[in-house]
């Protein structure tokens, strides 16, 4: 069945040109290469050129396409100036994935001397890739043929504790893709949201209680990108995803309690006072009745 959809993958993604943000490490990294693999020419966007060089030497070794824009994706003009390089320099743009983020764990009691948290998540986040889908989705539209991704967050689905600030810029993204759906629907080109589970990269590593957490891998990730291409769905979720967004549309008071719970059990991080976080048995616990959720 892997096969199967290994070769549906290829099919889909030959010969098209398919540029992903944040494609310098974790998810995006991933992504990027498993679609140089299937025959993709991947525009790598990121804002550390070292990296990108680093993961396209390794796209076209193997044989793959890739080319490298450096882009600061939290800086407007950067985004505009990016995006007019690579417009011309392709025909067109198949697949826009848009995976870049930042995540902030705090409390919001913990941030009220910290409103810069909530901008500049929003910028990157929401700001940011609105920025791009702008600058990017006439060309879609003149060639009536596109493909969407906003990479979003279970979080959205389940109302994750301590991470206000970033699942309301993913909701916001969220929000912004489903009435972009239906005005470009007409156009064929799809949008799709994909509600990511908790992924072991770089942007979760500070967080040492993950270490301890089920958590997908960056290829289990890129699996679920890859779903989207294939059915250009409006959403993908795990199965977790779903039922959080079941409980919180059917019975929101228990979606409550099981938040309240785990945000009483997993305490605010101290990583960065170098202390150690290990999980006891109720923690391990709840953290498998929830996996993938962010904690």
């Amino acid at each position: 069945m892997k096969k199967k959809l290994e070769q549906i993958f290829q099919q889909k993604v030959t010969g098209k040109v398919v540029l992903v943000t944040g494609a310098s490490s974790g998810i995006g990294e991933t992504i990027s290469k498993k679609l140089a693999a299937a025959g993709a020419h991947v525009l790598l966007v990121a804002r550390t050129e070292e990296d990108l060089i680093r993961v396209q030497k390794e796209i076209e070794s193997v044989g793959g396409k890739a080319s490298v824009f450096v882009c600061d994706l939290n800086e407007m003009e950067q985004i505009d100036t990016c995006s007019q390089q690579v417009l011309a320099s392709v025909d067109h743009i198949d697949i826009l994935i848009n995976n870049a983020g930042r995540s902030i764990r705090r409390a919001v009691h913990e941030s009220l001397d910290r409103f810069h948290d909530f901008e500049r998540t929003m910028q990157l986040n929401y700001f940011g890739a609105v920025r791009l889908v702008l600058n990017i989705l006439p060309h879609m539209m003149k060639r009536k043929d596109g493909h969407i991704i906003n990479i979003s967050s279970i979080g959205v689905l389940a109302n994750a504790t301590r991470f206000s600030a970033y699942v309301a810029s993913k909701a916001a993204l969220d929000a912004f893709s489903r009435c972009l759906a239906a005005e470009v629907h007409a156009h064929k080109i799809a949008i799709t949201s994909v509600y990511m589970p908790l992924v072991r990269t770089p942007m979760i590593a500070p967080t040492k209680i993950y270490n301890y957490v089920p958590t997908l891998s960056t290829d289990e990730a890129a699996d679920l990108i890859a779903q989207a291409i294939i059915k250009r769905p409006k959403s993908v979720a795990t199965h977790l995803g779903r039922l959080a967004s079941l409980t919180y549309t059917l019975t929101p008071s228990l979606n409550n309690i099981l938040m309240s719970v785990g945000f009483r059990l997993f305490p605010s991080s101290t990583a960065s006072v170098g202390k150690k976080e290990k999980l006891n048995i109720i923690q391990r616990a709840y953290a498998k009745l929830f996996p993938g959720e962010h904690w």
